[in-house]
């Protein structure tokens, strides 16, 4: 799960990236560092601080924060990865370089993503579900959803007659 405010760990970049490895029981060091470089590469974030992993998580910049929490997931090779809006915060370069991530991920995993604007969700999903009090109101493809929605109340929603 990655939540809306990224929420480093105390610690390094390493420590972030090890700790729920180290919890899920593994040890072997060069699994761990393959799993740390690999992680790291999917959230488009390797090059940016492959030569600081051991200085602080918190020096990071708030992109970079959001995706050390990516590939903090990534690291433990999930079957599906959770997002709550996890562009909320970032400004338009952070949040294009987490969705280039997004996009190559959804190849290997089931992501499930509550975004940060429907224009996102648009951009993003291969599948969208449009929920309104509680309620699934409409689930489709891209183009089902966003282009032709079947239900008033989604298509009020997309173009901004409401929410």
């Amino acid at each position: 799960m990655v939540f809306a405010s990224p929420t480093p760990l105390p610690g390094t970049i390493y420590d972030n990236l090890t700790y729920g490895l180290r919890m899920a029981g593994l040890r072997d060091t060069t699994v761990i560092e393959e799993r740390i470089v690999r992680s790291l590469q999917q959230a488009a974030l390797w090059d940016e601080v492959k030569d600081r992993l051991h200085t602080s998580a918190y020096a990071l910049s708030g992109g970079q924060k959001q995706r050390l929490c990516l590939a903090r997931s990534l690291a433990l090779e999930p079957d599906v990865i959770l997002l709550d809006n996890p562009t909320s915060a970032l400004d338009p370069l952070s949040t294009s370089m987490v969705e280039d991530s997004l996009y190559e991920l959804k190849q290997d995993y089931t992501i499930i993503m509550v975004p940060h604007s429907v224009q996102q969700a648009a951009r993003v999903a291969d599948r969208a579900a449009f929920l309104l009090g509680g309620e699934v109101i409409e689930v489709g493809t891209r183009q089902q959803l966003f282009v032709n929605p079947a239900d008033k109340r989604t298509e009020d929603y997309i173009v901004g007659r409401f929410g």
